[in-house]
């Protein structure tokens, strides 16, 4: 059993004759994914990365190749059109990998997916990788190792740095899930625990936060009311200033809430074991 990804994904790639959706492809194919194809307007009938067909549009796309999920790779002012054609077509997954999208518009789409049953991760998210399946995003298999630890994120550079320490510890996984940085996004923290915690793979789960937003007190309330998994958790951006943005758009510390202190309290009070700093991490883990 696995969460978001399993034997019966089929990807395409929105953006894929781009620089940064030819890449994903290529990663992904790698990765063991079925990639099935691509999407491009006015490219349609071009061979894309590894023969894969690029059509004009996602609906056929998935006509001819029964795609059910995407990966969006095109530029901030494409991206929800984008989302919406995925959508519209019948894909249920799709993971925006694409930053810069103004929050009003993030606002309407994610309102309107939640509505519709699609799931959406992201956007400015690294994705989703299932060690012994696949990956739909922008995390390389390299990093992982199958086992049993859960890792969600919204930084997707602090997703990778731990998952790669924990392979060289031996620390296998079960699921990477970046849910990405934006302050409005598709999927959050609690939707991912509630899947972990159903999830026959998963024996206990780390959560990465960072400054910003309230994603982490959602999360800690969530964890007290209906978790039974172990959650572990580090929440970067101890010595952020207050007024001054570090990394995402979502991590500015304005008020008291957003300090890292604070989230780390409302863990520690939902029974969640907080680590300081990585290496704290890795020694709970071990």
């Amino acid at each position: 059993m696995a969460i978001l990804l399993d034997d019966q994904t089929r990807v395409l790639v929105q953006g894929i004759t781009g620089r940064k959706g030819r890449a994903f492809t290529e990663q992904m194919i790698l990765d063991g994914t079925q990639v099935v194809a691509g999407v491009t307007p006015n490219k349609g009938g071009e061979w894309g990365v590894r023969g894969r067909p690029v059509f004009d549009s996602v609906r056929a796309a998935v006509n001819a190749t029964e795609a059910n999920t995407s990966v969006i790779a095109v530029g901030a002012g494409s991206a929800v059109d984008a989302i919406y054609e995925a959508a519209d077509a019948g894909i249920r997954l799709i993971v925006c990998v694409t930053d810069g999208i103004p929050i009003v518009d993030m606002l309407r789409v994610t309102e309107s997916l939640r509505a519709s049953g699609v799931r959406l991760i992201g956007a400015n998210a690294p994705g989703v990788l299932i060690p012994h399946v696949g990956s739909a995003g922008m995390i390389p298999m390299a990093i992982a190792r199958r086992g049993s630890t859960a890792l969600i994120a919204r930084s997707g550079s602090l997703l990778m740095y731990i998952t790669a320490h924990l392979s060289a510890l031996g620390i296998g996984q079960s699921a990477l899930v970046g849910i990405g940085g934006d302050p409005v996004i598709g999927t959050t923290f609690v939707d991912v625990l509630m899947l972990l915690e159903d999830d026959l793979d998963t024996e206990r789960i780390i959560l990465l936060g960072e400054i910003g937003g309230r994603a982490e007190f959602a999360a800690a309330d969530y964890i007290r009311a209906s978790m039974t998994k172990p959650v572990y958790a580090l929440i970067v951006g101890q010595s952020a200033p207050p007024g001054v943005r570090l990394g995402h758009p979502s991590a500015p510390v304005d008020h008291d809430a957003d300090r890292a202190d604070l989230k780390s309290a409302a863990l520690r009070a939902a029974s969640v074991q907080v680590a300081r700093t990585a290496a704290d991490l890795f020694a709970l883990l071990s």
